[in-house]
């Protein structure tokens, strides 16, 4: 066997044992995200029983605000004494308030699935901490629940996002969230961007005023290239300090820097691909900020960064690129390039004006700070009344 034939087989052996290795790394990390999952979802279950039995031992006992005070005081001394730290009359209050937003008849069917076996009355072991608790840690005593149908909670979405999600009291939003944080996976400091950012508000303000309601029901859906444009769009994690002027590279600088929050600010399916992606055109060099491609869309998108007020030139230009692309980058079974243009300001008339209707371009206005929720709020709330009024006249 001469010396090219070893090295092929030895190359053969070696890549065949890297695969082996790294089925038992990802084996490894799937086994471990079940663990965590178990964990949240048993702590999630147990924190709303917990919530559901001070309720009805208030309800049980004297009418009076002193009462409800006194038992939570208790049962927090108790806790604390028997099973550790984590309950204090602050968390136990919590719970409380989860069990009563939670309880069954306000579950979200959308993000949360029934148990096929009813939970059975629970206590936790003293010996075990709050970080130690799995399935094994439940056990059934002799007076079980009732055999109704219990609900199992998504295990993506653990305790602490719950903390906050209590918080919302729009009920429509709330949901929206729900989806949104399983279905992305997001952590919570990922969740709390969001939500400081009005990404619901800003979604809401960007639907048809008929699909609305679906962002509570589905989340966001993308099917077409008006879904992924927002009311506006917030670049408040670059970081770039308030001043008379800065340039479109400090900008595209920045976002580069912050790609992984710029990617989560876009939304669903974004890949990066390419920045000051260069194309040549009859003997002409041209320039595109940034290109990303949408996995869900199946399509290029290319963003052009305007640190000024829009002008019609700039929507001529991002027209070319996307006409460049559709002929000669995108392949058959690809959807057609978008194009979005990022700026500091629009005028909606000027771009209704210079764009066709079948133009796949659109322009968003971007801000550098989080924006005044109750401001959105209250858009939002006047935006439904005016629909609400239009259903009504017909």
């Amino acid at each position: 066997m001469n010396t090219k034939e070893i090295s092929r087989k030895t190359n053969i052996a070696v890549n065949s044992e890297n695969n082996f290795f790294e089925d038992i790394v990802h084996l490894i990390k799937l086994s471990r995200q079940h663990v965590v999952n178990q964990v949240n979802t048993t702590m999630v279950v147990t924190y709303y029983e917990i919530g559901r039995r001070i309720v009805e031992k208030e309800q049980q006992g004297e009418k009076r605000a002193e009462y409800g005070k006194y038992i939570l005081q208790e049962l927090s001394d108790y806790l604390t004494k028997n099973v550790g730290k984590g309950y204090s009359v602050e968390n136990l209050t919590l719970m409380r308030k989860f069990y009563m937003i939670y309880s069954e008849n306000q579950i979200s069917q959308s993000v949360i699935t029934k148990f096929k076996i009813p939970i059975s009355e629970t206590v936790i072991r003293k010996s075990e901490t709050e970080e130690q608790i799995s399935e094994s840690v439940i056990t059934k005593l002799e007076s079980p629940i009732s055999q109704t149908l219990f609900w199992k909670f998504n295990p993506k979405i653990s305790w602490t996002h719950y903390i906050k999600l209590m918080r919302i009291s729009n009920i429509a939003e709330r949901q929206f969230y729900e989806i949104e944080i399983a279905k992305n996976n997001w952590s919570f400091r990922e969740f709390e961007r969001q939500f400081d950012s009005s990404l619901y508000e800003r979604l809401a303000l960007s639907s048809n005023k008929d699909k609305v309601i679906e962002l509570s029901q589905k989340g966001q859906i993308i099917e077409q290239p008006k879904d992924i444009i927002k009311n506006s769009t917030i670049l408040e994690f670059l970081g770039l300090h308030e001043k008379p002027f800065y340039s479109e590279n400090d900008l595209e600088t920045a976002i580069i820097s912050n790609l992984q929050m710029f990617l989560l600010e876009l939304g669903n399916g974004f890949l990066f691909e390419a920045r000051q992606k260069r194309f040549t055109f009859e003997e002409k060099n041209f320039f595109v900020d940034l290109v990303f491609y949408n996995r869900l869309l199946q399509c290029y998108v290319l963003i052009d960064l305007k640190t000024g007020t829009l002008k019609h030139q700039d929507l001529g230009q991002m027209q070319m690129y996307v006409n460049y692309y559709d002929r000669y980058v995108k392949r058959d079974f690809e959807k057609p390039t978008i194009g979005i243009l990022l700026c500091k300001e629009k005028d909606d008339n000027i771009v209704e004006l210079t764009l066709s209707k079948e133009a796949n371009i659109y322009a968003s206005e971007y801000n550098l700070y989080l924006p005044e929720k109750a401001l959105l709020q209250r858009k939002l709330q006047e935006w439904a009344d005016e629909f609400e009024k239009s259903i009504e006249s017909l």
